[in-house]
């Protein structure tokens, strides 16, 4: 099931399992934006990721002298179809997910999530709602992980197509082992630069990983012609940026948290970016997709 608002720029959908984004449609160009989940390369549109992000050690962590085992790779709201639509309106969905006696067995905290998407004239925003409904610290970490098509137009090219940084940087990635945990710093990529390339090659290690990031928007473009999307995440600490090898897509992913490292204690209160809620508290982040044509 897929539920959709739109204004007089855009169209978006949303499908109702995993609430991910699955469309973001330009109305003066028919362009769509978004990855349309071919299952022969990778099935995913733009999953959300809560409450955590990437692989955890040896499949488990510990909380308080407790192992637990059974939270999934990037948690659980990616392809859940418990979520609930609680508002709607013509350029607005809000969706809802509550703890459960079934995930405080993976995840032992009462926690309250929401996610919300808004039309504001070519701009997409993404809010971000978590609660700690209990009374005890909460921990988690918060992201996003959508796919734009790559090229956006036929006949273009992947190789036509750049990343380009709202400030000069200069940081490096960092590696994913093959377990797709943090291994080792890796090559530096951005040297004094606003401009990355992208090329086929570019993701054949996996995802490219940037935690020192001075820029908080960064531009998909491309050299032969107009349209630029734009990925704003003031709120995101990390980014991550991914594909495929070869895919005719690229991931533009904000994070607030990090998969464990290869050295991880696996402490859940350990954990690179974990984030911290105080009881009866409740937590904001949004990015912002823009479409400029």
């Amino acid at each position: 099931m897929t539920d959709q608002i739109e204004n007089e720029y855009l169209q978006v959908s949303v499908l109702r399992k995993g609430v991910e984004l699955s469309g973001i449609k330009s109305k003066k160009t028919g362009i769509e934006y978004m990855w349309q989940a071919n299952a022969d390369i990778w099935g995913s549109h733009a999953p959300v990721l809560f409450p955590i992000i990437g692989a955890l050690k040896d499949d488990q962590y510990s909380f308080e002298g407790k192992t637990y085992t059974g939270l999934p790779k990037h948690g659980f709201v990616r392809r859940n179809e418990k979520l609930e639509l609680v508002e709607q309106e013509s350029h607005r969905l809000r969706y809802e997910l509550n703890y459960s006696e079934d995930s405080l067995e993976i995840y032992p905290f009462k926690f309250g999530f929401s996610i919300e998407y808004r039309l504001e004239d070519n701009q997409v925003f993404v809010d971000h709602e978590v609660i700690n409904q209990g009374y005890t610290e909460m921990l988690f970490s918060l992201g996003g992980h959508p796919a734009f098509n790559c090229p956006w137009k036929e006949g273009a090219e992947y190789e036509d197509y750049y990343l380009e940084f709202e400030e000069e940087e200069n940081d490096h990635t960092w590696v994913l082992s093959d377990r797709g945990l943090i291994d080792q710093a890796g090559a530096q990529l951005l040297d004094k630069t606003k401009k990355l390339p992208l090329h086929k090659h570019l993701f054949d290690k996996d995802a490219l990983i940037f935690k020192k990031l001075k820029s908080e928007s960064v531009h998909l473009k491309s050299s032969k012609h107009p349209e630029i999307l734009s990925m704003h995440f003031p709120d995101f600490p990390y980014l991550g940026i991914w594909a495929k090898p070869q895919a005719p897509y690229v991931c533009i992913e904000p994070w607030m948290g990090i998969a464990d490292s290869e050295s991880s204690s696996g402490k859940l209160e350990e954990k690179e970016g974990i984030m911290k809620l105080g009881p009866q508290s409740n937590f904001e982040a949004s990015y912002i997709i823009e479409i400029t044509e």
